[in-house]
Formats: C-alpha cells, structure tokens, sequence
C-alpha cells in the first residue's frame, strides 16, 4: 500500500512538475513588453522576489526532510532559476528609484530574512521540530501568495469586468494546486497539502466568477489597472480606465483632468473639458 501511495505520489508530483514549470514561464511576456520599451515603468519586482523566497524556502524544506523530495527541489531549482533571471532583466531596465527599491527588498527578504530562517533552524532546532518549523513557515508564505489574487477578484466584482483574470489563468492555478495537493496527501505531508487546498478554493472562485460576469455589462473605474499573471502574480499596468459618470460636471478625487463626451440630438458630439479649479470651455466636434 505505501509503495502504491508512492508511485501515485510521484505520478502527481510529476505533473506538477510540468504544470509548475509553465507556471513559472507565464511572465514571459510581461518581460518581453519590458525588453520592447527598454523600461520596466509600471511594473512591480515584489512578486519576483516573493517566488524566489518561497522557492528557496521549499528547497530548504525538500533538503532537510530528505525522502521522496526529489520532485520539490527540481522544480524549485527551477524557479530560483527563472525568476533571478526575471529579476535580473527588471533591475537592469529599472529606473533608478526602483532599482534600490528591489535591492532593498531582496536583501530583507532573500538575503537577510532567509539567513535568518537558515541560521536559527539549523542552530536552535534539531530533527523533527526542525523540520516542522521550516514547515511552518513556508506554509504560511505560500497560503500569502495564494491570496495574492484577492485583489484581483475584488475588482472583478466592483467593474463587473474579468479583463484582468482570463480564464485559461484560473483554469491553470486550480490545476497546480490540485496537483501538490495530492502529492503532499499521498506523502502525508499537510505542509504542502494544506495551502494548496486554499489555492484550490481560490481557483474555484476565480472560475465561478469568471462565469458569472464575463457577459456582464462593464462598470468602469478611475484607479490603476493591475494585471494577474499565470503564477498568481499582480503586477502594476501602466493604464487608467475611463470614468463613467451621470453628472458631467464629476471631477474625481486628485485633480486629474476628463473628457466626457456627450450625444445632442442632432448627431453631433460636444467634448467637455472639466478641471476641479475652473470649467470654462466646450469644445463641438
């Protein structure tokens, strides 16, 4: 029985291999846009560097607990890879501002805080607790990237508009997390089963919403547009939607300057200019 438990595990771990691998790949794109302008304005490095962290803790985790994690250091291998890579091409076509702000945070997260959780696991813990505190913590830190998209719904159900969240993403998370969550049930290792169980339910909610609003008539916002990636990822788009507002008159909170267009009854179209200080000017196209 526990050698079937084994080969079933190993089959799941496998397929999350793969699913994981193009996971890791879907940012392709956002960097590819990036590579085109020559400038990485408009885009965030935080989820980047967050994905290292969590792979790097997974690989720290697979290496001290030893038996069959083989499957979670390859494709975390990977990971440290890809996205060091990403980071890397982000740094280079940063501005200057936001490149000591990446530095920064790589040396909290990944340099200073993951030597924190390597030098007080190995010194102040020994066996099992050891192995149960590293657990832990990746645990909670792949529960908090999971719940990263949460933004992204809530903003589904405030425009009424799943632009920002395809399907085909949604479909792929839910897939990924069913996959480790099998393969840390079978293992019986609920530190790798436990949050993907909440990536699992957050998938499904993203499908469910995807289906009840993607024919739903779009309710436009006046905020910064965020993107999800394939990996959960929420990155900054340098884009604002139009205001859709029944007085003409709406100036939004900040002072930025609209165009309303309005329809006379005689086909015509008269394009007001509105300003928070003075609305002086109509201009008839």
């Amino acid at each position: 029985m526990t050698t079937h438990h084994e080969s079933l595990a190993f089959v799941f771990g496998l397929l999350g291999n793969i699913i994981s691998f193009m996971v890791f790949l879907s940012p392709i794109p956002t960097f590819y846009q990036i590579y085109k302008k020559k400038n990485a304005e408009g885009y965030q490095s935080i989820p980047y560097v967050v994905s290292l962290f969590s792979s790097m803790l997974w690989i720290y985790y697979a290496l001290i607990k030893g038996e069959s994690s083989l499957l979670l250091i390859t494709i975390n291998s990977f990971g440290c890879v890809i996205e060091t890579i990403y980071l890397a091409m982000f740094l280079f076509y940063a501005t200057k501002k936001t490149m000591i702000s990446t530095i920064k945070l790589l040396l909290l997260l990944n340099v200073f805080g993951y030597g924190a959780v390597l030098l007080s696991t190995l010194y102040l813990a020994k066996g099992s607790k050891r192995l149960s505190i590293i657990g832990w913590i990746s645990l909670a830190f792949n529960i908090s990237v999971f719940a990263a998209p949460l933004g992204i719904m809530r903003r589904v159900i405030k425009t009424r508009s799943v632009e920002y969240m395809p399907f085909t993403l949604s479909f792929f998370l839910t897939l990924n997390a069913v996959m480790w969550f099998f393969y840390g049930l079978l293992l019986k290792d609920y530190y790798i089963a436990f949050p993907n169980t909440v990536g699992f339910l957050f998938g499904i909610i993203q499908m469910v919403l995807y289906l009840v609003y993607r024919n739903a008539k779009k309710v436009a916002l006046w905020e910064p547009v965020k993107g999800q990636e394939l990996n959960g990822h929420v990155i900054d788009v340098d884009k604002k939607s139009t205001m859709v507002t029944l007085d003409p008159n709406h100036v939004p909170q900040g002072g930025e300057v609209i165009m309303t267009t309005i329809e006379d009854p005689n086909g015509k179209e008269e394009t007001q200019k509105d300003n928070h200080k003075n609305i002086d000017s109509v201009a008839k196209i």
